[in-house]
């Protein structure tokens, strides 16, 4: 099992239950290392004394509040925990509310919360009751010398943690520019919206996320490969992608929502006789 990343207990009401936190994200991110152009050498990262110049070994290295210029109090680990024991050491449930009720835009990170008892009969009871009643508990958790709201809710049989955002972090959509949704907003036709909403049901689809990945690493993944088979591992000019010019014209939405359907149809139209193919296709086989 990998290492938790937290361990303390979940608490709602009265019940307390030791738990860890694991990661609920796998990091798939790819890793490249800073290289010296002229010889390849990998480029070095260095802790250094701003006052010296000389190099400060990682054990050497403390945290620091600066609370005047340049007068710092230092702060140990059991500072950090000293300042509110119980806060940094327990996922606190304070209200339970209903799962459609929150803005997807308030999530943030996931982490798996994990009974320290495998056999646990207080985490199996709140993981049935938060299913029964589709609701999701709103918790306050330190973690990383931060103190978080979260959502706690299920996942299959396991209890799920979701750092959530503060209100305060999130702009509100006044600022941005946009089209409004009020008398001030551009004139929608009765002819494109009925198109439009013939494109959305067209595409309407069941979620599968397995079936969607990052195409990008994928292609990145390609080239580096086709350079080391190549042998051109060193920085090669590469020539200019010609990106695509995209119009907007408002007068062209009915043509190109038109050609959006049609294209839709024709996409379905593909996949049915596809279905039907490999139906029929089983069919003679299962006969054989």
């Amino acid at each position: 099992m990998e290492r938790p990343i937290w361990k303390g207990t979940l608490s709602f009401g009265l019940l307390e239950i030791p738990v860890v936190l694991q990661s609920a994200e796998k990091a798939t991110d790819l890793k490249f290392t800073f290289l010296d152009s002229r010889d390849l050498a990998p480029v070095g990262y260095k802790k250094f004394n701003k006052k010296t110049g000389e190099e400060v070994p990682w054990k050497a290295v403390v945290r620091g509040y600066e609370y005047e210029k340049g007068k710092y109090v230092v702060l140990s680990d059991a500072d950090l925990k000293r300042a509110n024991v119980e806060a940094t050491q327990t996922i606190d449930v304070v209200e339970f509310v209903d799962a459609n009720s929150i803005d997807p835009l308030f999530y943030e990170r996931p982490y798996f919360v994990v009974p320290v008892d495998k056999e646990s009969r207080g985490y199996a009871l709140l993981r049935e009751a938060l299913h029964r009643t589709n609701r999701v508990g709103i918790a306050k958790l330190v973690l990383r010398e931060r103190q978080h709201v979260a959502a706690l809710l299920v996942r299959d049989s396991i209890l799920v943690v979701v750092l959530m955002r503060f209100a305060q972090e999130i702009r509100d959509p006044v600022e941005i520019p946009a089209p409004r949704r009020d008398k001030r907003s551009p004139a929608v036709r009765e002819k494109e919206m009925e198109l439009a909403e013939q494109l959305i049901q067209g595409m309407s689809a069941k979620w599968r996320p397995e079936q969607f990945r990052d195409e990008y690493r994928h292609d990145l993944l390609a080239l580096i490969d086709r350079k080391i088979r190549s042998g051109r591992t060193a920085v090669i000019e590469e020539p200019e992608v010609e990106e695509k010019v995209r119009g907007n014209d408002v007068a062209d939405l009915v043509r190109l929502l038109k050609s959006s359907v049609a294209a839709t149809r024709t996409r379905s139209s593909a996949h049915a006789l596809s279905a039907r193919t490999r139906t029929k296709t089983r069919h003679h086989v299962a006969k054989e």
